[in-house]
């Protein structure tokens, strides 16, 4: 592994995610892209990290011992991935990520996973301000039917697209799968 390799965090794409329960959705190629993503990093034997959330609510699809907690088959992590377990969206807080990153002097991170607004944001906006230089890859997330503060209906693109634009603007630079594979060559 070279130092100067961007880290690939995937984050929360466990079995609740792909069920039907999840909701409607945006970006139906999402996992297609998370997939390139991960062929490429793999292919360069680039750092990659799996967020997992294990929520502390037993009714949650989240909660441990639930199928819905363990990762999708396809995004499983493979020997010598690192696996980050989250009981909040943010993947930075009460875990050994900073560390593990700052321990291998990566200071460069691609995001890819679910949901854009929530537990994407949410890690986007603490590597950025503990200095780490992110991309998101926009068509490797996706987000969820939501209603705003004053009780509208968003659509998922919608919601994608918000907190997209929230990330962009001092977090993140936010571009497309392919735009991303490209820098890597």
């Amino acid at each position: 592994m070279q130092r100067d390799q961007p880290a690939l965090l995937v984050i929360d794409m466990q079995q609740c995610m792909a069920g039907p329960n999840a909701g409607a959705r945006n970006n139906p190629q999402a996992e297609a892209n998370i997939d390139l993503l991960l062929e490429a990093w793999r292919g360069r034997r680039a750092p990659v990290v799996h967020v997992r959330h294990i929520s502390r609510s037993p009714d949650s699809g989240f909660a441990p011992g639930q199928p819905g907690a363990g990762f999708q088959p396809v995004f499983a992590p493979r020997p010598g991935e690192h696996v980050v377990e989250k009981n909040v969206p943010d993947a930075f807080i009460q875990s050994t990520l900073e560390r593990w990153l700052r321990v291998r002097g990566i200071e460069r991170l691609v995001v890819a996973g679910v949901s854009t607004n929530i537990s994407v944001e949410c890690s986007v906006r603490s590597a950025g301000n503990l200095g780490f230089q992110v991309t998101v890859a926009a068509d490797a997330c996706f987000a969820f039917v939501r209603r705003d503060y004053a009780g509208a209906l968003r659509s998922a693109d919608e919601v994608h697209a918000m907190s997209l634009a929230n990330l962009a603007a001092e977090y993140a630079k936010v571009e497309a799968t392919n735009d991303i594979l490209s820098m890597l060559d």
